[in-house]
Parts: structure tokens; C-alpha cells; sequence
């Protein structure tokens, strides 16, 4: 069975645990990370240097990174369906999983950080409220694309949907000022129709 190392709120474990469970990927997750300590054991650090979360070990395959980890999975698990045959398609889903990492979430992650795990006297309002702006920004360009289509790559569901749906559902629940996004929305509410997303909607933000 597939093994999962981190903690069930952290947005990285839950894009593999939320891919696992739209594919029946049937999987063991170990607690690890923040106040579950192990990812800096000897062990945990043998698998992976980063002491980062998550971690799979499949039959022996050990890999770290969720959206290596998504992509793998999904490769394995769900050709045609979370990653689309099509060379296009599979390439806009690489698109938005790599805007992600490299725009979208360098945005969030210092709000979040601030708004939901540090005490209020030591927030950096200024920073939050800079982020929030640039956050906003990437939002718009996310809901220029839903106009469009259905789903972030297209007209089906795909593992592109996964990183950002989980962000987004951070975007809605932090105290911040949110422009009106009409089709990242209505986008939102199909993903959180979905029964292997709503587990992840049910739980604080940490």
C-alpha cells in the first residue's frame, strides 16, 4: 500500500491524499511535520534531505515534492483522467501546476503564514497587505482563464485543478479583502462538489 508522511492540514499532503482518493489510490498516511515532529529523524531525513512533507514510499519508490508526487501519481493511476493523453492538455496542466509553485503561491504563503500561525501583535500588516494586492492580481488572471473553460486546463478535470482548488479554498477562508471572482467561484464550487475534496474542507486552517 502506498505510504504518505505528513500531517492531514498541510496543503501539500492534502493535493496527494485528494489525487489518491479521485483515483481509489488506496493509501497509509503516517503524521509528520510541525507539532507532529518525525521529519527530522534520522530516518525521515534518509528518505528525504529537505525534511519536508509529504513523503511516499511506493512498494519501495521513496519520492518527495507533491506536485513531483501528484504528477507521478497520476501517471501511474489516472491516465486520461487526472492526466489527460492529450500532449496539449497534459502540457496546460504542467502550465498551472508550475504557475502555482512559481507565482501564484509565493503570494499566498506569506499571508497565510502571517494571518493564520503568527500571534497578531507580530503580524507584518504592510507585507500582508502588499501580498494581498499581488494575490489579487494572480486571481484575476485565474479567473480570466475560467471565463472561458470549465476546469484550469480545459474542459475536464485534472490534476491542475488540485493545487490550485486547495489554495483558492485558503483564499476564501483568510481575513483578507477579495475582489469579486465570479468564475473562480462558480469553478470552486464544482471542485467542492467533488467527494474526494470535501474531506479537505472540513478541516482549520493551521
Amino acid at each position: 500500500m502506498l505510504k504518505i508522511w505528513g500531517r492531514k492540514n498541510s496543503i501539500n499532503v492534502q493535493k496527494v491524499l485528494w489525487a489518491c482518493d479521485e483515483m481509489g489510490v488506496p493509501w497509509e498516511r503516517i503524521d509528520a511535520g510541525m507539532a507532529f515532529g518525525v521529519n527530522n529523524t534520522p530516518e525521515f531525513l534518509a528518505m528525504n534531505p529537505n525534511g519536508l512533507v509529504p513523503v511516499i514510499n511506493d512498494n519501495g519508490f521513496i519520492l518527495w515534492e507533491s506536485h513531483a508526487i501528484v504528477r507521478y501519481l497520476s501517471r501511474k493511476h489516472g491516465m486520461g483522467t487526472l492526466c489527460p493523453t492529450d500532449p496539449q492538455m497534459a502540457a496546460r496542466a504542467d502550465q498551472w501546476m508550475d504557475w502555482y509553485h512559481c507565482t501564484f503561491f509565493p503570494d499566498m504563503r506569506p499571508i497565510f503564514v502571517s494571518l493564520i500561525r503568527t500571534p497578531p501583535e507580530k503580524r507584518n500588516m504592510q507585507e500582508v497587505e502588499s501580498r494581498r494586492k499581488l494575490l489579487a492580481n494572480n486571481m484575476a488572471i485565474l479567473d480570466q482563464s475560467l471565463a472561458t473553460q470549465p476546469y484550469v486546463a480545459g474542459q475536464a478535470f485534472t490534476m491542475a485543478d488540485i493545487p490550485l482548488g486547495l489554495a483558492v479554498f485558503r483564499w476564501y477562508n483568510m481575513e483578507i479583502e477579495r475582489p469579486s471572482m465570479p468564475n473562480v467561484d462558480a469553478w470552486f464550487e464544482r471542485l467542492s462538489a467533488r467527494p474526494a475534496m470535501k474531506p479537505h474542507l472540513e478541516l482549520p486552517l493551521t
